[in-house]
């Protein structure tokens, strides 16, 4: 299942499964690395800490102001029941259910 001859993009070969004609393609060019000049983890941990610290900072207001309000509004629901159930919370609040 082989092409016919394009000028500018070279032969056909046709899909994965079915490379019918040996001629390579023109105007395909491909570059490649040494393995041992590769450097994966180049950097790795000096922008992994940085990235963190930049991502971390930019959602600060996302995130601070709800867990400021919540702390508040449960410190001051957990006083007022404190109250509620003290000896002066029930003679104010008139809690004579006994």
């Amino acid at each position: 299942m082989g092409g016919h001859l394009d000028p500018k993009h070279g032969v056909f070969l046709g899909g994965w499964g079915n490379l019918g004609v040996p001629t390579p393609m023109k105007g395909i060019t491909t570059y490649s690395l040494s393995q041992n000049r590769q450097r994966p983890t180049a950097g790795m941990l000096y922008n992994a800490f940085f990235n963190t610290y930049r991502r971390a900072k930019a959602q600060v207001l996302y995130v601070l102001p709800p867990f400021i309000a919540a702390y508040a509004l449960m410190d001051w629901a957990t006083k007022k029941n404190e109250y509620l159930m003290s000896k002066p919370g029930r003679l104010a609040h008139g809690g004579d259910d006994e």
